[in-house]
């Protein structure tokens, strides 16, 4: 009894201690879980954090990586960040749109509309990885749905009853908050980092994020609305990469509720139904006849 007891203990032990274990071996840690508002079945979205986020990609990140799949248009649709028609058209406007041919047959550039796509920083990924190192920085509009990890067991069994999908924005918000630096026997190479939740550790990618960094506080305010920190900037950003990768979501799990809703009445109706009809039979399987 207390050889099994020990062995219970140490299995339990081995579940919780995954990152160490991982670190040590110098394979990458695996994500904390974040608490996300988009997580679970009725989760929604924080129009404010997916604002915030916007800031963020816009200051931080867009001037190496694009959002190849989101329009203008989208930052001001119902469900992701929501901003007023005129903030957006403003905001495209600052974009130069190849565009044409004119009357005279030219190429030209005009300002950026609401119809239009956001507009990669490279003009193409060659020139994209000539700016970088050699390595073309990736498109991030379904950043938060294409990267994932594996939880292990026996996590991927809850997964399925807690209806955990946040493998994505778990993983991106560790990132960019794991920038540090590397142990004293590793050798990193001039223009590479480390960052231990990174498959390999070793990532072409600078730590872009610092405390501070970005201001949160709104024009004529004394204060910002968040705190201004790694550790925030990081999840708004994630928070907008998720809604950038799945628009929709809202809708797809109202929808889903709904189905799900019709469905436990649809049979609830097909048992009565089935009682209604089939309870006319008796014991021996022939209709009773009642007066």
């Amino acid at each position: 009894m207390k050889k099994t007891l020990l062995l219970a203990g140490a299995f339990v032990a081995a579940l919780a201690m995954p990152s160490g274990a991982a670190h040590a071996a110098g394979e990458y840690l695996k994500p904390p879980l974040q608490d996300w508002s988009f997580s679970g079945p009725f989760g929604t979205f924080d129009r404010e954090q997916l604002q915030r986020g916007f800031l963020v990609f816009r200051q931080a990140c867009s001037s190496c990586h694009g959002l190849e799949y989101v329009s203008f248009r989208n930052l001001a649709e119902a469900g992701g960040p929501e901003f007023s028609t005129g903030q957006v058209e403003a905001f495209a406007a600052e974009f130069r749109i190849p565009d044409g041919p004119d009357a005279s047959g030219e190429m030209f550039e005009r300002p950026g509309e609401l119809s239009d796509r956001w507009i990669s920083p490279f003009r193409n990924e060659r020139e994209a990885a000539a700016a970088n190192g050699g390595k073309a920085p990736p498109d991030l509009s379904v950043m938060a749905k294409a990267r994932t990890f594996e939880r292990g067991f026996p996590w991927f069994i809850t997964d399925m009853f807690t209806q955990y999908n946040e493998n994505g924005v778990d993983y991106i918000a560790a990132f960019l908050k794991g920038f540090e630096e590397p142990p004293a026997d590793m050798e990193i190479a001039a223009g590479n980092y480390y960052n231990p939740y990174y498959p390999g550790q070793i990532v072409a990618m600078p730590n872009v994020l610092f405390d501070g960094a970005i201001s949160y506080t709104p024009e004529g305010a004394n204060r910002p609305v968040a705190p201004e920190t790694v550790e925030q900037y990081a999840k708004d950003v994630t928070a907008f990469l998720m809604w950038t990768a799945e628009p929709h979501l809202e809708q797809r799990k109202r929808i889903g509720f709904q189905v799900m809703l019709f469905l436990i009445v649809f049979a609830g109706l097909l048992y009565f139904t089935k009682k209604k009809i089939w309870g006319r039979l008796g014991e021996d399987g022939a209709p009773e006849f009642r007066a």
